[in-house]
């Protein structure tokens, strides 16, 4: 027997890591490449029975991957660093409240002082699992020297670090570097047909969202502050690359950067990363491409 799923959130991996210790083989599915494949089969409805016929006929028709699952310690940081990525969205919009409900006169007192104390409440929530989190790469030689790798990199701080840790985790160790690239939606997808079709050239975005979100502040800050990588920048820019696009790269070059940082275990060195002709000028950079 095979069983094929779609990557479904904390659903999904459960039922494969059940699966996976019954010693039955697993193939995990993209959940795009799925629901294009019902497309093509002209399915018009969607329901449980329906979804399964379509994974079933999707796992019979290409070659058969098992998943392998990440290791306890990937398990375990993973699950920290996404609950902390919520924490932290939660505290931002509480952060956004508060001026407005401190001017408001309509609101009661009360209402203030919730949302204060509830600001409070996930800020020492954010620095308890970001402490307690940091102790355990500590207790894991291999995830402490990952983790004391990254903190190399110009841009890179203790919170952003924890996270491109956990979200580089779940990549298989024999990948390659564009397979990573790929992995994280960040290689480029073009779209031309004949002499008439010619849309711009865009990142595919079928890979860990929660990756690129992750890479994002540390290649803004790299861009500004580190000079290779900032003039790799403006370079683009240059070009006529837009802001967002000078920053996609950059961020497809920390990849290429950490990639080879953990096969040679060796810290950032910019030099290998872009050879510097003159020194960049600041530059602002453009929103978040996940």
């Amino acid at each position: 027997m095979r069983v094929c799923l779609e990557s479904t959130g904390l659903y999904g991996l459960d039922l494969a890591l059940t699966l996976h210790q019954a010693c039955l083989p697993v193939m995990v599915a993209n959940p795009r490449a799925v629901r294009h494949f019902a497309t093509v089969l002209m399915q018009r409805s969607k329901n449980d029975r329906l979804d399964a016929a379509v994974l079933t006929e999707y796992a019979a028709g290409r070659p058969f991957q098992a998943w392998r699952p990440p290791s306890p310690a990937a398990l375990k940081l993973l699950a920290v660093t996404r609950r902390l990525a919520d924490l932290t969205e939660m505290l931002a919009a509480e952060r956004n409240r508060l001026p407005a409900a401190s001017l408001s006169v309509a609101l009661p007192a009360a209402v203030r002082r919730d949302v204060a104390r509830n600001i409070r409440v996930q800020e020492r929530a954010v620095e308890r699992l970001t402490r307690n989190t940091q102790e355990f790469i500590l207790t894991d030689r291999a995830l402490a020297e990952r983790y004391q790798l990254l903190l190399t990199i110009p841009g890179f701080g203790p919170t952003s670090t924890l996270h491109v840790l956990a979200e580089l985790l779940l990549l298989a160790p024999d990948l390659e570097v564009r397979q990573w690239v790929a992995q994280a939606g960040l290689d480029p997808r073009e779209h031309t047909s004949g002499r008439s079709v010619h849309k711009k050239t865009r990142i595919n975005k079928a890979g860990n969202k929660h990756l690129r979100c992750a890479l994002y502040m540390p290649a803004l800050v790299a861009s500004q502050h580190e000079s290779h990588l900032g003039a790799f920048y403006q370079h683009l820019l240059e070009r006529g690359k837009s802001k967002r696009q000078a920053l996609v790269a950059v961020m497809r070059k920390l990849l290429h950067a950490i990639f080879g940082m953990f096969k040679h275990r060796q810290p950032y060195n910019g030099a290998k990363v872009y050879r510097l002709t003159k020194a960049p000028a600041p530059a602002e950079a453009s929103l978040c491409p996940a």
